[in-house]
């Protein structure tokens, strides 16, 4: 068996097995990464070697820094990213070039019209329907859109958001709120299959599904990090989050959203950012925690946009793609019976 696993900002973990009686046998790790001392790797196999078959990243990773000598230097690597290899071979995870994909980038809709498409998309991917697709979202209003389970109450000044010309939405995934002015943020959605991020934690895919942005950014010369769990950061601020959604048939949701140009007073004007949940940031100023692209590049979104979809398509073979008029009728259904319900808005009050 054999499995791959690219550590986001990171190198390439390759592990090559064998499943003798239901345990990991002939086990053998090699990269691109850098690791001293040598008989470090010789520890590595024979720690791996011999863990049963239902060992997961975590118990595969504890054997792997158990057996390490004193002082030994892992760089490009962590021995969570070979559990995760590990797991990946075991499962006979596919790799993003084994899959066909779709970059689609098209008219503006509303804000309940793009949660709509997500949930559309996503099953259609899982059921195989649609081949796996990138979506850049462009959308004709602005909206507070707040997480599948936040309470609306605790997270949105409703005057606030009326006075500023904010709708308030609710998406699927989970994560914090989001306020998404018009014209000044870049949001992506990935409709994948579950098999792409089969054999890694929650964590562990979310840092992996936005490794192409991170490149993206960096092109643009922006030192971007990824900050545990859901945060895309540089030196100078946060610039995003990630949110997820994995349904019952297989589809994966991974969406994200970027600044590009955000005020930061109508923000705490429009959202209820209590001093609590920026304790843990080093920041008392909502405000500062955001860094726009536009300041860090100097760049029209919309040329952003176009590198984000030229990154994706080189590194992945990506080819332009379309909604069809099918699936923008089904999202038109749901956005009726769902997103645009109060039902569905107050679900948590």
């Amino acid at each position: 068996m054999h499995g791959e696993y690219k550590v986001p900002g990171g190198k390439l973990v390759v592990v090559d097995l064998e499943v003798e009686e239901g345990r990991i046998a002939d086990f053998h790790l090699a990269g691109d990464f850098f690791l001293e001392p040598d008989t470090a790797l010789d520890a590595i196999d024979a720690a791996v070697t011999g863990l049963p078959v239902e060992a997961d990243a975590a118990a595969i990773a504890a054997a792997v820094r158990g057996a390490l000598p004193d002082g030994a230097q892992l760089l490009g690597f962590t021995p969570e990213s070979v559990g995760t290899a590990v797991r990946r071979a075991l499962v006979t995870a596919p790799g993003w070039r084994d899959f066909e994909w779709e970059v689609v980038h098209e008219k503006a809709v509303s804000p309940r019209m793009n949660l709509a498409l997500d949930e559309v998309l996503t099953a259609r991917v899982g059921d195989g329907r649609r081949r796996p697709t990138l979506r850049l979202w462009e959308w004709d209003e602005s909206a507070v859109v707040i997480g599948s389970f936040q309470s609306y109450r605790n997270e949105v000044d409703p005057d606030g958001a009326s006075r500023h010309g904010f709708d308030v939405v609710r998406r699927i995934s989970g994560g914090g709120a989001m306020m998404m002015a018009a014209g000044q943020i870049i949001t992506y959605s990935l409709y994948v299959p579950a098999s792409l991020v089969a054999g890694m934690t929650f964590a562990d895919s979310y840092a992996f599904l936005d490794d192409w942005v991170l490149q993206a950014l960096r092109s643009l010369g922006i030192e971007a990090t990824y900050q545990p769990l859901n945060d895309i950061a540089s030196p100078t601020g946060k610039i995003g989050g990630a949110a997820q959604k994995r349904l019952a048939n297989g589809g994966v949701l991974h969406h994200a959203t970027l600044s590009y140009d955000i005020d930061g007073e109508v923000m705490t004007e429009v959202l209820r950012i209590g001093r609590e949940k920026l304790s843990d940031k080093g920041t008392t100023s909502a405000a500062k925690r955001v860094d726009p692209l536009r300041s860090q590049t100097g760049l029209p979104r919309e040329q952003i946009i176009q590198r984000f979809i030229e990154t994706f398509s080189r590194l992945y073979g990506a080819e332009p793609g379309r909604i069809t008029e099918e699936e923008y009728a089904e999202a038109e259904a749901l956005v009726a019976a769902k997103f645009a319900t109060v039902e569905w808005l107050r679900r948590v009050p």
